[in-house]
């Protein structure tokens, strides 16, 4: 999506994302033997959306899309919220589907909300603060030191706001540990995704420029 779509690309990834990783963690999976929610794989990208927007775009484009994402989730959870209010006709078949989807929601976007806004924001700070260490160099330590310890506080913050009272104590844990696990892999495989885009980066940004001067 970037290379096609440069910043607007990446703004969409976040979006898109965090709506659908919300939708999919009321579904329990299993994962080598342990319990886990599906939607981190696609959660996971969005650390990834906002690295590559701090490295080529800035601290200030990176904000930028991790609030679209924020506001994108709340209209969404409104938005359905309010679709849950109607009564249903008789002829409905949704409505009990959408309420075993739906009905967790606010629970599930409040956790979602304030874990979403801590990680990215210190994924953000962290990202930033290592290439300043290191002068602009070592891509691989800022997105893996950076995103390793944002992943485990959202981790951390979801699965406790979520679920502590909705799954007994063991099953819990299993699905803390399965949500940073599969975060990390993306991590580790989202790597070599930075270096292509930063590669590409030169020619997407000059293909922006060209876009805005025939808008403007």
């Amino acid at each position: 999506m970037y290379r096609l779509w440069g910043k607007k690309g990446l703004y969409v990834l976040i979006t898109a994302s965090i709506i659908a990783a919300n939708i999919q963690v009321v579904k329990t999976v299993q994962l080598f033997g342990l319990v886990a929610t599906l939607g981190n794989v696609l959660y996971g990208s969005i650390f990834f959306a906002t690295d590559v927007l701090s490295e080529v775009y800035g601290r200030k484009s990176a904000r930028r899309g991790v609030w679209l994402g924020f506001s994108a989730l709340i209209l969404m959870a409104i938005w359905m919220q309010l679709a849950l209010i109607f009564i249903p006709d008789a002829s409905d078949f949704a409505q009990d589907s959408m309420v075993t989807i739906f009905g967790l929601m606010p629970r599930i976007v409040a956790g979602s909300l304030i874990a979403y806004l801590l990680s990215q924001h210190h994924d953000i700070f962290a990202f930033h603060y290592w290439k300043d260490r290191t002068g602009g160099k070592y891509l691989w330590l800022r997105n893996c030191a950076s995103t390793t310890i944002s992943q485990a506080i959202d981790s951390v913050v979801f699965c406790s706001i979520a679920f502590i009272g909705v799954f007994d104590w063991p099953v819990f844990f299993e699905i803390l540990l399965t949500t940073y696990f599969l975060k990390f892999i993306v991590m580790l495989v989202d790597t070599p995704f930075i270096y292509w885009a930063k590669r590409f980066s030169n020619t997407v940004l000059a293909h922006e420029q060209q876009e805005s001067l025939v808008e403007g």
